[in-house]
């Protein structure tokens, strides 16, 4: 079976030469869970927004290729790369306040995707979304559906993220750290509710995120990032069972023990960080005699 996406040697760098990205080879399956997980600034997002093909105008790929579905996106023309990701592609972002147009309602929203890319009649998205609404526990989606996102609680917009993206249904997800600004409370809830929609809908989602817990919760593989860099991959169970980075380890024991809430937080050993950027500094050194 093919990969959903492939991502192969991607490297990225800033207009100052400095590399973001290094080196990245990745494959998401159809139907898999695929966590990029490592602290902020490891360049999880930056991943997510090469393949959605929105990365800043700072950040420019200089090597490797992406491919969606076979198709090599740096092959196509903009014009047809954005239609293409526009079809077989969504993102569920971070913040659903700062995703959502505050001067809109949120039907239209909701339908402009399926009608103005997908070419899709105004009824039938309305039928469409009305029912991914449903999906997604809302139970008045009339009064949503009027709404304008600061009429609804942080749940409630995540929530009409989440249905958005499943609408037209994309054969890839890309998931942003989606629960981020969401308390304790409705971050579990989301985090069922989009595992059962991907279960149901058998979506690929590359789910970008910090927290190990959501990793154990909803991935059956995992790429772990520092400094933009693959250090270490491993299906979940593995790499939980049996870490085998220094650094996946030391991501590991930093993380807070809710069975033992009084003990003092571990940071990463900073000898496993000194010898990271050591290999980085010389990973980068030899990269860039054949790059200028």
């Amino acid at each position: 079976m093919s990969a959903c996406l492939e991502i192969n040697n991607l490297s990225a760098v800033l207009a100052n030469g400095q590399r973001v990205l290094r080196s990245v080879s990745l494959a998401v399956q159809p139907g898999e869970v695929r966590a990029l997980v490592g602290e902020s600034g490891a360049g999880k997002t930056m991943i997510g927004k090469a393949v959605l093909g929105v990365l800043p105008s700072s950040v420019r790929v200089v090597e490797g290729d992406m491919k969606l579905e076979g198709e090599d996106l740096g092959r196509l023309q903009p014009k047809a790369r954005r239609t293409l990701i526009g079809a077989r592609t969504a993102l569920i972002p971070q913040d659903p306040l700062t995703a959502l147009n505050p001067s809109r309602r949120i039907g239209p929203q909701m339908t402009d995707r399926l009608v103005r890319i997908l070419g899709w009649s105004g009824d039938k998205a309305d039928r469409r979304i009305r029912q991914l609404l449903d999906e997604v526990q809302i139970r008045d989606p009339d009064r949503v559906l009027r709404s304008y996102p600061h009429e609804l609680s942080g749940g409630m917009r995540q929530r009409v993220l989440i249905a958005a993206a499943f609408a037209a249904e994309p054969r890839l997800i890309v998931a942003d750290e989606p629960t981020t600004a969401l308390d304790v409370t409705v971050q579990k809830q989301i985090l069922l509710l989009i595992a059962e929609l991907q279960r149901e809908h058998g979506t690929a989602i590359l789910f970008v995120t910090h927290d190990l817990g959501v990793v154990a919760k909803i991935s059956q593989k995992v790429s772990v990032l520092y400094a933009g860099k693959v250090v270490e991959e491993a299906d979940t169970t593995a790499l939980f069972t049996a870490p085998q980075h220094p650094y996946t380890r030391a991501l590991m024991a930093a993380t807070p023990r809710y069975t033992d809430p009084l003990a003092s937080l571990k940071p990463v050993d900073e000898t496993v960080l000194r010898g990271l950027a050591a290999e980085i500094a010389t990973a980068d050194q030899a990269w860039r005699r054949p790059h200028g």
